[in-house]
């Protein structure tokens, strides 16, 4: 009886030492796995200073885009400007030389003429000649004399400097050419300056 007690409580004991290791040993391994998961979560966490720096180096970035984006924006624009400049003076020299070309023989005309030792009666047939190819050279540009002599006042086209007495022509009818008056196509250049039929008996009828 007192054999078997012993053995029992051998037993036992052999029991709850194996018990404790085996405790031990969870605890162990809860422990070890509970670094390891700490571990774990360390390496997943971002660093918010190195998220801050990639940030900063794509905003650096986008600015170099758009100084340079700008830079070549401001370059196209001078060049256009250059560029539409040059075509305005090449138009507005092709101009002036369209308008000077046919006048260029009216002066070399003019300096024969003055050096002509030819008559007075000579002199103003030359004189006459250039006027016409003066005129001539005015209708290549579309610019032609006012009509006066004979017509009727017009404030649109005359600028009257005085009236004659007449009771032969119609009143306000233009009898004086003083300065002629010109226009291009429809458009007046400047009145020609006449003088006027003034006709009492006309207007008293």
């Amino acid at each position: 009886m007192v054999e078997e007690t012993a053995v029992q409580s051998v037993e036992e004991g052999e029991l709850q030492a194996e018990g404790g290791a085996a405790a031990a040993e969870g605890a162990v391994g809860q422990q070890t796995a509970g670094q390891q998961t700490t571990d774990a979560g360390g390496e997943g966490s971002v660093d918010p200073a190195a998220g801050l720096k990639a940030e900063l180096e794509r905003a650096q970035a986008e600015r170099g885009q758009l100084i340079d984006r700008l830079a070549r924006l401001q370059a196209e624009f001078e060049n256009a400007r250059r560029r539409e400049a040059k075509e305005r003076a090449d138009l507005r020299d092709y101009a002036v030389q369209r308008a000077v070309e046919p006048f260029l023989g009216v002066m070399d005309n003019f300096q024969l003429a003055l050096k002509s030792q030819g008559t007075l009666q000579q002199l103003r047939s030359g004189v006459e000649l250039i006027l016409k190819q003066m005129e001539e050279a005015l209708k290549g540009l579309h610019v032609q004399a006012v009509e006066t002599v004979g017509t009727q006042f017009d404030p649109r086209l005359h600028e009257a400097l005085g009236s004659i007495e007449t009771a032969e022509f119609p009143d306000h009818q233009v009898m004086e050419e003083v300065r002629r008056g010109y226009k291009i196509r429809e458009k007046l250049l400047r009145p020609a300056l006449v003088r006027i039929a003034s006709n009492t008996a006309a207007v008293s009828d």
